[in-house]
């Protein structure tokens, strides 16, 4: 007699949407080794994906079967050959591996002799079925995500500061609390660049948020927290981001702040340290004795502190803090240009500004009217399918020409940034206003706002004496007005009040007359 062994296999997914049971299938086996009279040996109940042969249960069978070859059963009996296998590659390997071991596989609702060459055609399409079955299935799924993805949906579990909501058949991800106020934190404190990031994460930690260093670190660059989706490159095309439907912790301008700084871009120079706002220059002062950087700190006399600026030993240099920043106020009093050539300077910054910005808004503008006219074709195709003009073919063909051409265009208007800032002529007046009362604007701040005007004006540090401050080079844009107002005082010779639309060609260097084939051009830039 011979005798065989039972192997049943149900997945999750399979008994919920087919029906499946493990007791219907036990049932029907030992109902067939009844009926040709074969001895069951041992029973095998599986609850796993039949993709590969990875299986808890299958692998101690054949573990069984190695220990015992020759000695076991003689048949391993299945309903189908979808419980053996989904893999046409694999099952192949394991027939044969089992036939080794001198055990036969059987379908008993799908029998082969495989002794008959011809029934071996029936076993390829028995268990090719399930795979093509599964891959098909796996596709549906990839498309359905894809899809989702376009649409701004978040599949998959949901990342840190968000948990998972269904509401009937929509599946959404909403903000989990407090763990949403801790990562909008999080962004925060990168932006102001306070705490490196492994910092932030133990901080985090302590605040309450549970989630590991890598994970923490893949969080700061995910999209998803700005309110985006991330829609992999798949063949022809390109990965972009869709506009999620999901609550954004945090702005998208926040977002690009933190890549930056991430990447080490816009990263804030550290300040120079000051002890007191009665002493704003320290730091930026160069000995006039022995060129080293002037510190400063304050001497304690009979009715008070006294402040000074002061060299390290063994140089003995020394002055009065009053004394040199009122010297230095009395610098930023000369740096008031006249109000004619303020105008012509706000002049040349927006004609500048607009001669680098006008092809911008031109294409933007271009672009944009393109993008309309798709849109409206795409209307037209629609208004006309319903009216039953063009069939379905026609009209998913003009869609999909269509949504090709405005996601190829709306690609390049992203990539010409955002629109010219429309109040730009205001922002240069407030600019050029505050370049106009430097004095006023540097005494009526605080000290570090001080030291930034300092910084600003001043690339290199200043050279302190009793008399005055002098550096090496100025900020451009205050040496050109600076420029304007001492060296040009003594030119009365104004043709035209507008001169910025004055020739910039001079009479050719050398001998009178001028050397032929030589040119000077000349640049208010």
């Amino acid at each position: 007699m011979k005798t065989a062994d039972l192997y049943i296999r149900v997945s999750t997914d399979e008994q919920a949407d087919k029906g499946y049971s493990q007791r219907d299938q036990e049932e029907r086996l030992k109902k067939y080794c009844q009926i040709n009279g074969f001895k069951v040996g041992k029973i095998m109940f599986e609850d796993h994906s039949a993709k590969t042969f990875n299986r808890p249960i299958w692998q101690n069978y054949l573990d069984f079967l190695r220990r015992h070859r020759g000695k076991g059963s003689d048949l391993v009996l299945f309903t189908k050959w979808d419980r053996f296998s989904r893999n046409t590659g694999d099952a192949y390997q394991m027939i044969n591996w089992l036939r080794r071991m001198e055990v036969e596989p059987q379908a008993i609702e799908q029998p082969l002799d495989t002794s008959i060459p011809e029934n071996k055609l029936m076993l390829a399409i028995y268990l090719a079925t399930p795979e093509v079955e599964n891959d098909r299935r796996g596709l549906n799924i990839f498309h359905g995500i894809r899809r989702a993805k376009k649409e701004g949906r978040w599949t998959g579990i949901a990342p840190p500061g968000y948990i998972n909501r269904q509401e009937g058949s929509r599946k959404y991800i909403d903000l989990k609390e407090p763990d949403a106020s801790i990562i909008e934190w999080v962004f925060e404190m990168i932006v102001k660049g306070r705490y490196v990031t492994n910092e932030l994460w133990r901080m985090a930690q302590e605040k309450g948020l549970k989630i590991s260093r890598s994970r923490f670190h893949e969080m700061v660059r995910n999209p998803v927290y700005c309110g985006k989706v991330i829609v992999p490159a798949y063949k022809d095309e390109e990965s972009r981001w869709a506009e999620g439907q999901h609550q954004p912790i945090i702005s998208e301008h926040i977002f690009w702040q933190v890549q930056d700084r991430l990447k080490g871009w816009g990263r804030k120079t550290c300040t120079k340290r000051v002890s007191h706002d009665r002493l704003p220059l320290r730091g930026f002062l160069i000995c006039p004795d022995c060129g080293k950087i002037l510190t400063g700190s304050a001497s304690k006399g009979r009715s008070g502190y006294y402040y000074y600026y002061h060299c390290a030993a063994p140089c003995r240099a020394r002055f009065k803090a009053d004394n040199a920043n009122q010297l230095f106020l009395n610098e930023l009093k000369k740096m008031k240009p006249k109000p004619g050539r303020v105008e012509v300077f706000k002049k040349v910054l927006k004609n500048l500004y607009n001669s680098q910005t006008d092809h911008i808004k031109i294409d933007r503008r271009n672009l944009l009217d393109r993008i309309n006219k798709e849109t409206d074709r795409l209307s037209k195709a629609r208004e006309l399918l319903i009216k039953g003009s063009i069939d379905g073919e026609d009209y998913k063909e003009i869609k999909t020409e269509s949504n090709r051409k405005i996601d190829e265009m709306e690609k390049r208007l992203s990539a010409l940034g955002s629109a010219p800032e429309k109040d730009m002529e205001t922002i240069i007046d407030k600019a050029v206003h505050s370049l106009c009362n430097l004095d006023e604007l540097y005494e009526n701040e605080d000290i570090e706002v001080k030291r930034k005007i300092i910084g600003s004006i001043y690339p290199e540090n200043l050279v302190i004496s009793e008399t005055g401050c002098r550096t090496a080079r100025l900020n451009k844009a205050i040496e050109l007005m600076c420029l304007i107002n001492n060296n040009l005082k003594g030119c009365k010779k104004e043709k035209d009040a507008h001169f910025e639309r004055l020739s910039r060609y001079v009479v050719p260097p050398g001998i009178e007359p001028g050397t032929h084939g030589f040119s000077v051009h000349c640049s208010t830039n």
